[in-house]
């Protein structure tokens, strides 16, 4: 999906020399947390200094736009944009809580915005497994959700580690989010070690496959393996398989012939701020409608819906 081929999924934002600084910076982990001070959560909300950026998840079947992942920053009045590892490590159970839910009313906010633009997205939201019991996510999901009748509903990710500390836990939360339109997602999968019985207990969207079995995969036969596994595995269940971390082609060509349905990564799309993400899907649009003023204004979603 690049300017040249409107069927060639690899950098669908452009090349990483348009980004603007704070997103080029955001892609290394050189330039995180370390050497940085510590924000408080408390802090940042007070402040309205959180900011959901989202990164594209493109459909690899489909060479299309089929959704986007939410994640946290901080734009910071004097440090600039900040990644999670200059809030995240060592905070407390009721910021984690503050900032899932503000993280959650921000994404079904920017999914009406996105809508109203003419684009109807699949987004995903990260929270952690013990939040879910504390946080009254389906509460504030029928209460806040878009009423358009178009909304796909919201994916919410979960990693592999925390689901298989308490399967049972997990399987009950899922059950409950089903009602309010909310689908689990098993994030970073292959790094928690959970056994093929656990899974099946719990009802699940999607399986993310760790970025470490990702990078490489075109060429180590360990990680190709264990990648052609859990695609499988995912299919086997119903679901899809989405590769996190794609980072080169080679390892994309590899993921495509193994019949991964969706991938993410810097190869494709960097995380970006919602205002760029939403130009980007304008500018997108007018280019496959041949840049007609009425194209703009078609109000029809791009590729397609996840």
């Amino acid at each position: 999906m690049s300017d040249s081929d409107p069927k060639d999924v690899r950098s669908w934002s452009g090349p990483i020399k348009h980004l603007a600084d704070d997103e080029r910076r955001s892609l290394t982990d050189s330039m995180s947390a370390q050497g940085r001070p510590r924000i408080a959560i408390a802090e940042a909300l007070r402040n309205h200094w959180f900011e959901i950026w989202y990164q594209p998840k493109i459909d690899l079947k489909r060479k299309c736009l089929a959704g986007a992942e939410a994640l946290a920053r901080i734009r910071h009045p004097e440090l600039g944009a900040l990644l999670p590892g200059s809030f995240l490590p060592d905070v407390d159970e009721g910021s984690v809580i503050e900032l899932a839910q503000h993280a959650l009313l921000a994404t079904l906010c920017d999914w009406s915005m996105f809508e109203e633009a003419g684009f109807n997205l699949h987004l995903a939201i990260n929270v952690p497994v013990g939040v879910l019991p504390k946080l009254p996510i389906a509460k504030l999901v029928t209460e806040y959700r878009p009423k358009s009748e178009r909304w796909p509903g919201l994916i919410v990710e979960v990693t592999e580690d925390q689901i298989v500390r308490d399967i049972a836990l997990a399987h009950e939360i899922a059950g409950q989010l089903q009602v309010s339109g909310i689908q689990i997602a098993i994030d970073d999968f292959g790094a928690g070690y959970s056994s093929f019985s656990s899974l099946r207990e719990l009802p699940f969207a999607e399986l993310k496959v760790d970025r470490s079995f990702v990078l490489g995969c075109a060429t180590d036969a360990t990680n190709a393996a264990i990648c052609q596994t859990a695609i499988d595995l995912a299919h086997r269940f119903g679901s899809a398989a989405v590769a996190e971390g794609v980072e080169s082609q080679p390892d994309l060509q590899a993921l495509m012939v193994m019949g991964c349905d969706f991938g993410q990564g810097v190869l494709i799309a960097p995380p970006m701020p919602k205002e760029r993400f939403l130009e980007l899907l304008r500018r997108r649009m007018n280019k496959s409608r041949g840049g007609s003023p009425k194209a703009e204004q078609a109000g029809k979603p791009v590729g397609r819906v996840a």
